[in-house]
């Protein structure tokens, strides 16, 4: 059966060791607060909760759906108690500003806690990820008075919010929504218009959904440079903050999905409805990238959790199914036939799981850092610097991270075999709910155009280079480590093909526009794999440190997974019988007991 135990340590090793979080977060006023033991505690009691409360519901939650009756949308059993679970015990308002009823954590540390919501239940996630993304953007771009307002009932839960984009003719092109916005005399707006695919539009677990709106105002110049964003709540709230009378927002019907079934995926029609413009006019797009730039890394996550949880049960699997004996004579001498792990290709399987899952973890939280230094930091060049990264990195973290999450289900449903068709142990459900990750929040595709043409091509790879040289940094501090050698190689290496791929399709895309798309998912593509071989380079030399010559335990694990890595993943070059001899020495000298979790 289906099985998930947070990876604390794993997380830990991330937080502490790899990147040193206790030391940045001290170095900045807006954390100096956050201390590790803090840190630890709030990992720990995340994990009491997605496990206990929300695990349990999600293969229950994906044979039930949401259930859609004259208008209303009723979310799976169990869902509303572990919503009131997580509002009451302080949950929605993690990273909410404190100024207004949030708890301020940092981004590093609230990605750790996105993945095991994510793992643990990705359905119910999706509503308290689409409201974190929604109180970014109203702290980011809204007035002190409407800040004050609604803020502190988003972050406690009695309010969540929505983001409207999308219009049945218009996917990706959101200048041609039609959805309009008409002022009147007391300042506020009349939203007319509809919007598909909108997530946790309808469902039972709040009090009112405040939706953020895309819509054109009647002098609205063509294109995107004539969206505006308003804020349109569901039921009409009044002055002493109590709610009034419906709003005139309807939802028409709700899709049905080949996954993330306990999830609300609404149409919904704004009939007249009362808006407030969020930010000035026309400038709306600018505003929403707040949230759709949030929502793109907390996708990703989802892709990183959903990852996980199929290993993890995976994992289960293999240390009981019986099959077969081992290349090198019975393991289990005493028994019909040896567990499935001892065979060469389910350990490759495990592997190329594993060490995509590790990784990805590192890149979102190095991402996280990136966040939080550009928030939170004194020195403006330091702010910029991460913003520039943040920037860069934002489409890999969405696209790279969940076609490997995607992957990673894939290749985990297939250590199970046959029974990993089949419904009740719970790995067919994962690789239907990772596969919605690749799609929604922008395509993959349009992320990878996003980094090749916005982030590389327009910059002539400014963006890179500030990437480069924190790798290059990093390789420095290698150069006397023995143990690192093959690190500081190969990564210099891809990194050096990263380069002169980028100089390549900047100058094509120079002649050739057309260039950029063609180029834009191979780009992407190679980049994390660099990108992620930078991540297991750090997190091997800091296992390289603390291994101590022990051969087994936590850090000797590390080392063995990122040899994996660097061997058969990592290297572009290598030759197909290189990779093949390659294989066996890094696949059957793991101890067995590493691949197991905590």
């Amino acid at each position: 059966m289906a099985k998930y135990k947070a990876p604390l340590r794993d997380m830990q090793f991330v937080l502490n060791e790899v990147f040193e979080a206790d030391k940045l977060w001290a170095s900045m006023e807006a954390t100096q607060e956050v201390t590790p033991d803090l840190a630890e505690a709030i990992l720990e009691e995340g994990a009491k909760l997605t496990e206990n409360e929300l695990f349990p519901l999600n293969l229950s939650g994906d044979e039930e759906g949401c259930r859609f009756e004259n208008g209303q949308v009723f979310t799976p059993k169990g869902f509303k108690e572990a919503y009131k679970a997580l509002s009451e015990g302080g949950w929605m308002g993690l990273g909410g500003n404190p100024e207004h009823g949030g708890q301020g954590m940092p981004k590093m540390l609230t990605v750790l806690f996105e993945e095991m919501l994510y793992a643990a239940n990705a359905s119910f996630t999706l509503y308290p990820a689409l409201n974190n993304g929604a109180t970014l953007l109203l702290d980011s771009h809204a007035s002190e008075e409407i800040k004050e307002k609604y803020l502190p009932t988003m972050y406690e839960g009695s309010w969540i919010g929505t983001m409207c984009l999308t219009e049945p003719h218009a996917g990706t092109d959101l200048g041609l929504i039609r959805t309009k916005a008409e002022p009147k005399d007391d300042g506020t707006y009349t939203i007319s218009g509809n919007k598909i695919w909108i997530t946790g539009g309808e469902h039972d677990l709040a009090d009112n959904i405040i939706h953020l709106v895309l819509a054109k105002l009647p002098d609205a110049p063509k294109g995107t440079r004539g969206i505006s964003l308003f804020l349109v709540p569901k039921i009409k709230i009044n002055e002493d903050n109590s709610l009034g009378e419906a709003n005139n927002v309807n939802c028409g019907s709700i899709e049905h999905k080949m996954g993330i079934k306990g999830s609300a995926t609404c149409v919904i029609n704004f009939d007249g409805s009362d808006g407030i413009m969020i930010g000035e006019p026309h400038k709306g797009l600018a505003a929403m990238f707040t949230m759709m730039n949030y929502e793109r890394l907390s996708i990703g996550i989802q892709g990183l959790g959903l990852g996980e949880v199929a290993y993890q049960s995976a994992m289960d699997f293999a240390k009981e199914r019986l099959q077969s004996r081992a290349p090198t004579g019975p393991k289990n001498p005493d028994k019909a036939a040896d567990p499935i792990l001892v065979h060469p290709d389910v350990r490759r399987m495990a592997l190329n799981v594993r060490a995509f899952n590790e990784a990805s973890r590192a890149f979102a939280s190095y991402v996280g850092m990136q966040l939080d230094i550009s928030k939170y930091h004194a020195d403006d060049t330091t702010r910029k610097h991460a913003a520039d990264l943040v920037a860069l990195l934002t489409p890999i973290a969405k696209a790279f991270i969940t076609d490997r999450g995607f992957d990673a289900t894939v290749e985990a449903q297939q250590i199970y075999g046959g029974s990993g068709y089949c419904s009740e142990w719970g790995a067919e459900q994962y690789v239907r709910d990772a596969r919605i990750a690749q799609i929604y929040e922008g395509t993959n595709g349009i992320q990878a155009m996003d980094l090749m043409g916005r982030k590389v091509f327009s910059n002539k790879g400014e963006f890179l280079a500030i990437f480069a040289k924190d790798v290059r940094e990093f390789l420095a501090e290698c150069s006397g480590q023995d143990t690192m050698q093959p690190w500081v190689t190969t990564l210099e290496t891809e990194l050096k093909r990263l380069e002169s791929v980028t100089e390549a399709v900047i100058k094509a895309a120079s002649e050739n526009p057309e260039e950029i798309g063609a180029a834009a998912v191979d780009y992407l593509n190679l980049f994390g794999v660099v990108a992620y071989g930078y991540m297991w380079a750090r997190m091997a030399k800091v296992a390289q440190d603390k291994v101590d010559g022990d051969s087994s335990g936590f850090y000797a694990a590390k080392i063995q997974v990122s040899n994996h890595y660097l061997k058969r993943i990592l290297p572009r070059t290598l030759s197909l019988e290189q990779q093949v001899l390659a294989g066996a020495e890094v696949l059957m000298t793991l101890d067995e007991e590493a691949f197991y979790p905590e």
